[in-house]
């Protein structure tokens, strides 16, 4: 007889675990993020890539321009 009664206990508790982890499922998809809050999070992360770009940009054109123009050419500094 004390089989019998596990076994019940043991269906019933996955029922439960199983409209447990339905409800949980349920209420992480209707908290989600809003269609408003999706686009200002779009908006920002689009902001962001921008202003890498634009920084990625600047450092290359740092990079093409000459850096020392005072030096002078190695053969022309012992010419007197």
């Amino acid at each position: 007889m004390p089989i019998i009664l596990i076994k019940n206990q043991t269906n019933k508790m996955k029922k439960v675990f199983a409209l447990l982890t339905a409800f949980v499922f349920v209420g992480l998809v209707a908290c989600g993020p809003s269609a408003e809050d999706a686009k200002k999070m779009e908006e920002a992360m689009q902001a962001a890539a921008d202003s890498a770009a634009n920084a990625l940009l600047q450092q290359a054109s740092d990079a093409a321009t000459p850096v020392d123009t005072a030096a002078a050419p190695a053969d022309t500094a012992h010419a007197h």
